[in-house]
């Protein structure tokens, strides 16, 4: 019997003390997502991926809003959103424990402003989406002159866009797109 006691001794503790002590998960453990809305543009990717539908976001075109939700009674915890955010506004984290008393507390909101087309002065897309856009060019090398240049065209809607590319007779006007033609290479006509 000795012996016994002397084996469990050595052998330890084989359960861990959790719920009465906090329980130590994992790297890489994927927890609860939590969300940055300073750092979301509205992109929607993660919305796009998310195999359960817990993200959804819904544009309110007569306010001017769109609308980015997160049900966490429906997530999987499958990191999906987390790897295609562009800007990293929502990550796993270790948080497990999330028993609420009322389902509202399980809901996750952010609202964001879209920006009226320069032309039809309808809202197509968030201020923060294009803005990001416009950075990202500056990023890449282009000076802020050029990009600003160009904000127009990043404030006019794909639809309005499309129409300003097209000739009376509904083609496409190539000659925008491209550069004067060469004659060998390297030399311009």
């Amino acid at each position: 019997m000795l012996k016994l006691f002397k084996t469990i001794l050595k052998a330890g503790n084989s359960t861990v003390k959790y719920p009465f002590a906090p329980l130590e998960v994992a790297a890489g453990f994927r927890g609860k997502p939590e969300y940055d809305p300073e750092q979301c543009i509205a992109c929607g990717a993660c919305t796009m991926v998310c195999p359960a539908n817990a993200l959804t976001m819904e544009n309110d075109v007569v306010n001017g809003t769109r609308t980015w939700q997160l049900f966490l009674g429906r997530c999987i915890f499958c990191g999906r959103c987390e790897e295609v955010c562009p800007t990293r506004a929502i990550a796993l984290s270790p948080e497990f424990e999330m028993a609420v008393s009322n389902k509202a507390d399980l809901y996750q909101r952010a609202t964001f402003k879209l920006l009226d087309c320069h032309v039809c002065h309808r809202p197509f897309a968030p201020q923060k989406e294009v803005e990001y856009a416009m950075a990202l060019l500056v990023q890449s090398g282009l000076t802020e002159a050029e990009v600003e240049s160009q904000r127009s065209r990043f404030e006019t809607c794909p639809e309005c866009k499309r129409k300003q590319n097209m000739n009376q007779r509904g083609n496409v006007m190539l000659s925008q797109h491209l550069s004067a033609p060469t004659t060998r290479e390297g030399e311009r006509s």
